[in-house]
């Protein structure tokens, strides 16, 4: 039975969230089927229009027990 696992983070955490991934695959003994992802565009912050905040990320595992 194919079940999915959501995973978000910030794109300044990209590291950690790999990590995160990483681990749960290990830990659970899954079997991957399909990984795929989104990182959404953010509107630049603050009075100079000049700096962006960290893009929120989306990544989804499609996985088999």
């Amino acid at each position: 039975m194919q079940q999915i696992k959501i995973f978000k983070s910030i794109e300044s955490e990209l590291g950690t969230l790999e990590d995160d991934i990483n681990s749960w695959m290990a830990e659970q003994g899954v079997s991957v089927v399909q990984i795929f992802g989104n990182i959404a565009p953010q509107s630049p912050s603050g009075p100079g229009m000049g700096s962006f905040s960290s893009s929120d990320v989306l990544v989804v595992v499609l996985y088999e027990l």
